[in-house]
């Protein structure tokens, strides 16, 4: 079985604009991260890809619809939020309700996000390899348990 990719929403996937609140389906504008579209059209080839967002205002509905605005969702499984899991992002038991949903094993499963503390961490200690989206090029210690990367088309290797 080929992996499984989740990926964080907001500045992984989609531009999460500060002057804006609310759900970001009703935004005034919306826009993919730099490399989003062409990254996922790879993926999708050979892989399922879901969104694990800790979104508060939004359900998977709402979620679908603001890709469905950046021409996205059309490489989207599914979609994981704190309305559809009855938990937040942040704590190992999100992702491992994940996989339960999935009927898949943790490590089977491949989590991309731009924050460490909810996105990279906690998937690393519920056994999923964990790759950290850092634009900013921030360094990672050498002896990290995930991987870095600076550009989502890396994941096109």
């Amino acid at each position: 079985m080929n992996n499984i990719y989740l990926f964080d929403w907001g500045d992984t996937l989609m531009v999460d604009y500060p002057q804006y609140s609310g759900k970001m389906c009703d935004w005034p504008t919306v826009a993919a991260v730099p490399g989003a579209q062409h990254t996922l059209a790879f993926l999708a080839k050979n892989h399922k890809i879901y969104v694990a967002t800790n979104a508060v205002a939004s359900t998977a509905s709402d979620i679908r619809k603001a890709f469905e605005r950046v021409g996205l969702a059309q490489y989207i499984s599914g979609y994981f939020c704190k309305a559809n899991l009855g938990i937040g992002k942040g704590r190992p038991e999100f992702y491992l309700k994940i996989a339960a949903a999935l009927a898949v094993n943790p490590k089977d499963l491949i989590m991309v996000g731009d924050t460490t503390d909810k996105d990279i961490i906690p998937a690393v200690a519920a056994g999923l390899t964990a790759i950290w989206f850092s634009p900013a090029q921030l360094p990672t210690a050498p002896d990290s348990a995930f991987t870095n990367i600076t550009d989502l088309r890396q994941l096109c290797t």
